[in-house]
C-alpha cells in the first residue's frame, strides 16, 4: 500500500509546542542503533542551536499524524561557510550558503524517496546560491546519494573534536 506523505513547512518563530521534541524523538529513533555516541546524544543541543537561528527553515515529512522524517537548515553567515576551508571555487564571487544541517528519514519509512521530498522541499524556495552539507566519510553510499541530487564533494572537515570526519558536500543552486 502505498502511503501519502504529507509535507510540512516551520521557519524560526512559528515553532509549534513540542516541535523541538518531535525532531529529537525522529532523531533518536532513526539513529537508535548509534544512541550510545556521545556526539549522537549531543542533538538536543543541535535543535536548539539551528532552530535558533536568523533564517531558520524545517520541513517535517507526515504519514497520518506520525512524523516520519525531517530536513532543516539555515543561511550561514558570510566569510562562516562550511566549504571555505576547502578548494571549492563559488561562480563568480556568487557565495550566499544555506546549510542543509540535518536529513533524515525514520527506518520504518526509509526507501520511499522521502528524503528527496524533503531535500527538494526545503530548497525550492531558497534564494542562496549554494546549498551545503556535512555527511560522515564513513558513509560512501550516502555521499553518493547527494551527489545524485547535484552536489559535488568539495573536501572534508572535523568541526568538533567529537564529531565524525566529514565530506564538505556543496550544491550550486542557481547555476
Amino acid at each position: 500500500m502505498t502511503r501519502v506523505i504529507d509535507l510540512r513547512h516551520y521557519g524560526q518563530g512559528s515553532l509549534p509546542e513540542g516541535f523541538k521534541q518531535m525532531l529529537i524523538d525522529v532523531h533518536a529513533d532513526a539513529y537508535a542503533d548509534a544512541m550510545d555516541n556521545e556526539f549522537n546524544q549531543r542533538f538536543p543541543w543541535f535543535v536548539d542551536h539551528w532552530s535558533g537561528m536568523d533564517g531558520f527553515t524545517c520541513v517535517v515529512a507526515f504519514d497520518g499524524d506520525e512524523p516520519t522524517g525531517f530536513a532543516y537548515g539555515a543561511p550561514l553567515q558570510p566569510g562562516r561557510e562550511w566549504w571555505r576551508s576547502t578548494a571549492f571555487a563559488p561562480n563568480n564571487g556568487y557565495t550566499a550558503t544555506y546549510a542543509v544541517s540535518e536529513v533524515m528519514v525514520r527506518p520504518q519509512w526509509r526507501g520511499q524517496g522521502i528524503s528527496e521530498r524533503l531535500h527538494e522541499a526545503l530548497l525550492k524556495e531558497r534564494g542562496e546560491d549554494l546549498a551545503v552539507l556535512l555527511v560522515d566519510v564513513t558513509h560512501p553510499k550516502v555521499q553518493g546519494l547527494y551527489e545524485t541530487w547535484g552536489y559535488e564533494k568539495a573536501g572534508e572537515q572535523q568541526p568538533f573534536a567529537d564529531s565524525p570526519v566529514y565530506a564538505v558536500m556543496v550544491k550550486r543552486l542557481h547555476p
